[in-house]
């Protein structure tokens, strides 16, 4: 993620100077360093901010460490952009949010999907489905080499449906536009190699107050199947739309990022029947292969935050809605250890 957004500030250079690019990992910071024209490289963030003193800064790091950087920039004055999850708890982020509201600074999360066209049609044929709504999405990973490692990094701090579920439990609240009440979950550890008390899948389940339900499911490491690994379907009185890959050959495998946006189509059905019981319209596929790659995507993001400091935009509901998503997946990952549907009140 900390390549693709680089890349994206190097491409708004009238906009962006890259001051400087910090990384635990020489060979990563230099490869990029030299690709980027060779922007400065540090190894630890406090001496790259303490020299560089810059007015923005983005963070992509594992999210164990997103809170105390973002705290670290916004006190010196500087926005920031974070990757999401904006923290590791809740009262972490919202103690984000305060203080960015007290230094007057702007604050972008990283919810990609938000900026990404087949997803906001997706949003919005949802919409046109009637009450109550049921969304089906996964995003399971099979995983190995530095994918499983990463994966590995990743669930020393928060679970799959933690990770990722925020981008799809966001995607179900701007679908039903209604408040999220109640949250249940499985789990299952699948690997020795996690560590203790860690699962590497998940599956959470979510009620709201309008009747709508939605479940997300995921699962990451060497053992998962390619099967199914990638739903996103939404049902309603009306019909269904769903993200599919019409006649598509995938060239990827699950693990891979820019899969994980990728879209081949939308697939509108309309459920209305006529008075012989047959369907009254056709289905409708509404292609989006012209859609950004992930690179693509990163970038819109970053014109999103420029366009939020030059026009003084307010974010404060961007950032209480991923507050929200934040409590609703944590709350899940609490369901899922402890057995329980917990109320979300």
């Amino acid at each position: 993620m900390g390549t693709s957004h680089a890349r994206a500030y190097r491409t708004l250079a009238d906009d962006f100077e890259l001051v400087g690019l910090v990384s635990r990992q020489p060979a990563s910071r230099e490869r990029l360093s030299a690709e980027l024209g060779g922007v400065p490289t540090f190894a630890d963030f406090e001496a790259a901010y303490a020299a560089t003193r810059p007015d923005v800064v983005s963070i992509n790091t594992y999210p164990d460490t997103h809170a105390a950087i973002a705290r670290t920039a916004l006190q010196g004055g500087s926005h920031c952009f974070v990757e999401k999850p904006l923290a590791e708890t809740v009262a972490e982020a919202e103690a984000i949010v305060a203080l960015a509201r007290e230094r007057n600074r702007k604050v972008l999360v990283g919810y990609v999907l938000r900026v990404h066209p087949a997803w906001q049609r997706f949003v919005e044929l949802a919409r046109t489905l009637g009450k109550p709504l049921v969304m089906r999405m996964n995003l399971n990973q099979q995983s190995r080499g530095k994918d499983w490692r990463t994966h590995q990094a990743l669930m020393q701090s928060m679970s799959p449906i933690v990770d990722c579920g925020v981008h799809y439990v966001d995607a179900m609240c701007r679908m039903t536009r209604s408040r999220p009440v109640r949250v249940s979950a499985i789990q299952a550890r699948l690997s020795d190699e996690l560590k203790p008390g860690m699962y590497n899948y998940g599956q959470l389940q979510v009620t709201f107050a309008d009747g709508s339900v939605g479940w997300y499911e995921a699962g990451w490491g060497p053992m998962m199947s390619e099967v199914a690994y990638f739903v996103k379907d939404v049902v309603g009185p009306r019909g269904s739309v769903s993200i599919v890959d019409q006649g598509g050959e995938r060239t990827t495998g699950s693990a891979d990022v820019d899969s994980h946006s990728k879209t081949g189509g939308l697939l509108l059905h309309h459920g209305e029947l006529d008075g012989s019981g047959e369907f009254v319209r056709k289905d409708e596929w509404i292609d989006t292969t012209d859609e950004p790659d992930h690179d693509g995507l990163c970038l819109r993001e970053q014109q999103s935050l420029l366009h939020a400091i030059r026009s003084d935009e307010d974010l404060s509901q961007h950032l209480a809605e991923a507050v929200d998503s934040l409590r609703i997946v944590l709350a899940a990952d609490r369901a899922a250890r402890e057995g329980r549907t917990v109320d979300l009140g």
